[in-house]
């Protein structure tokens, strides 16, 4: 027998028994259990940053995406509406321009119709004082050559020799102008104040008379307005502040510029008595 083989133990191997080999495999079981769950649940929440960390940067990217998108589809809406704002306000100045011009154009079309209108009555009317003039003029020297006739049977009112023309000339002009218009200031040729309108029809025979109805009111020889004849001024108002002036036409009648409503016309000394008269031919 070698020296270096095993020597057998003469002890006797121990018995153990079931329940204690079942005990400690039950208590290594447990340990193993417990370092398992404690190792998953680190596993777990070791786990859990890096899920929030990768997610939350993708879940920020939609949401920043998604409010671009609808920031984007916005303004493009409010421009939209606001070339739509901007057509109709255009439209709209274009249609108000297109009726102010139409306004325009029948304004100026009814202007020139009124305006030919108005020529063509003018004309017609200096045609009919023409014709008047032409029958008027032989009654018109008849009353003068009477009215002289008269003044030399009342040498009391008498009046100075014409200086030049006749007043059958200053009556024509008179009559020329009835239908003018009645302006303040007027001297015509188609519009006229009472004193204007004088001095206008007596300078048509070389007499130069004052402007104003005052001074009209003292030229010539002051005649009483009982012994009126053709061609005599007559004034409303006193010798030297008269307010009217008109002329002494016969038959009771005289022709002045009255107002503005009235015109250039011819009116009856019955309604509207002179306040005194003046002989300048």
């Amino acid at each position: 027998m070698s020296h270096s083989a095993p020597i057998r133990s003469h002890r006797k191997p121990r018995r153990r028994s079931t329940s204690t080999m079942a005990l400690r495999a039950g208590v290594a079981g447990g340990v193993l259990s417990t370092i398992a769950v404690v190792g998953s649940a680190n596993a777990a929440t070791a786990a859990e940053p890096v899920t929030e960390t990768v997610e939350m940067p993708t879940l920020t990217a939609a949401l920043t995406s998604k409010a671009a998108l609808s920031a984007e589809a916005t303004q493009q809406a409010a421009d939209a509406y606001q070339y739509r704002a901007e057509q109709q306000t255009a439209a709209e100045k274009a249609v108000k321009d297109a009726k102010k011009a139409q306004k325009a154009a029948e304004r100026k079309a009814e202007a020139a119709a009124e305006k030919k209108a108005a020529e063509e009555r003018a004309a017609a009317e200096r045609a009919a004082r023409g014709a008047e003039r032409t029958d008027l003029s032989g009654v018109q020297t008849a009353a003068a050559t009477s009215s002289s006739g008269s003044t030399a049977a009342a040498p009391a009112q008498s009046a100075p020799a014409p200086a030049s023309g006749s007043v059958a000339s200053v009556i024509s002009f008179l009559q020329a102008q009835v239908g003018d218009a009645y302006v303040m200031g007027g001297t015509g040729p188609n519009s006229w104040d009472c004193s204007g309108l004088v001095q206008a029809a007596f300078k048509q025979v070389g007499v130069d008379l004052p402007r104003t109805s005052q001074e009209q009111s003292t030229a010539g020889t002051q005649v009483g307005t009982s012994n009126l004849q053709v061609g005599d001024i007559l004034y409303w108002g006193g010798q030297g502040s008269a307010y009217h002036t008109g002329v002494y036409i016969g038959n009771g009648q005289y022709l002045d510029a009255a107002n503005p409503g009235k015109g250039v016309v011819i009116q009856d000394l019955s309604g509207y008595p002179a306040d005194g008269a003046v002989r300048v031919l």
